[in-house]
């Protein structure tokens, strides 16, 4: 399951500049999710996928509680979505290489 995360910070402004927050939280992640982080300034943006059987509510649950780190408890799941994933065979085809 490929699932996006949006957190963004707890007083609701966006600030500009170090991705270090987007890194503490991927790390504080589960290790058997695969993390990107897709963008880390206002708003951070990790897209994890799960290879086991979850669903978004079983993420939204992780991830909430990683949030009460203190570490990074100044920021707020805003939303945790699921992304229709694409196998790489499909891509291949679709772009005429494989």
């Amino acid at each position: 399951m490929l699932i996006q995360l949006t957190m963004r910070k707890v007083e609701g402004l966006p600030v500009p500049g170090s991705p270090v927050d987007g890194i503490r939280i991927m790390a504080l992640l589960p290790s058997r999710w695969h993390k990107d982080l897709t963008q880390a300034t206002g708003d951070i943006v990790i897209r994890v996928r799960t290879d086991e059987p979850t669903t978004n509510a079983q993420v939204r649950a992780v991830v909430t509680e990683i949030l009460t780190n203190p570490e990074i408890d100044h920021w707020e799941l805003v939303t945790c979505h699921t992304l229709l994933a694409r196998n790489h065979k499909e891509d291949a085809i679709e772009g005429g290489h494989q």
